[in-house]
């Protein structure tokens, strides 16, 4: 059963506490970006802004709002608030979700190659590849850095890093960017807008 922490929860009741308008509940969402892993989302947001298939909890005084997807992927997850040098982030923990298993020759192979051939060709544009998870013959890569919601993101991924990874590794079937590129803040590459 999803449940968030006592720290979360007083950090949670603070921003609606310190936001102008008092009608704020949380809304949480989670979205599998493979099948080792989830990535989650937090956002003040009024009961106004609810959707229609949404399940709403009462946790500690505000609403907690999440899809039917999202509940799926977080029956089993804990949300935490944790402080580390000045600073706090919301960290989940899903206790029945295995986590990425990238050992082997195949995850290994690719992860020398990125170290070895891709990451130091990005790096001249400030950014990074990483193997997130290999299951299935599918690769799953997030980019960073410069390449986080780059114009030029599809040409490096399908031109340079899939012909490379291919051409070296040749069981691999698909592969698949689970970078959440609308939240890159320094693109290397910005298209001009029309």
């Amino acid at each position: 059963m999803f449940s968030i922490s006592d720290s979360a929860k007083e950090k949670i009741a603070g921003m609606i506490e310190s936001a102008t308008d008092k009608s704020y509940g949380v809304r949480i969402k989670a979205t599998a970006i493979s099948p080792h892993q989830v990535d989650y989302k937090i956002d003040l947001q009024k009961d106004e802004q609810g959707e229609p298939d949404d399940i709403i909890g009462n946790l500690a005084g505000f609403k907690v709002y999440m899809s039917s997807d999202s509940h799926s992927l977080l029956k089993d997850a804990i949300m935490d608030y944790v402080e580390s040098g000045g600073a706090g982030e919301f960290k989940f923990h899903n206790l029945t979700m295995p986590s990425p298993d990238l050992k082997g020759p195949i995850p290994e192979k690719i992860q020398a190659l990125l170290d070895e051939q891709v990451n130091p060709s990005v790096a001249a544009h400030g950014g990074h590849v990483s193997l997130i998870d290999y299951k299935d013959n599918i690769v799953y890569l997030e980019l960073g850095g410069g390449c986080k919601g780059c114009g030029m993101v599809n040409v490096t991924l399908k031109q340079g890093v899939e012909v490379l990874l291919k051409e070296h590794v040749p069981e691999i079937k698909e592969i698949l960017d689970v970078t959440d590129h609308a939240s890159g803040t320094n693109p290397y590459y910005q298209p001009s807008k029309k």
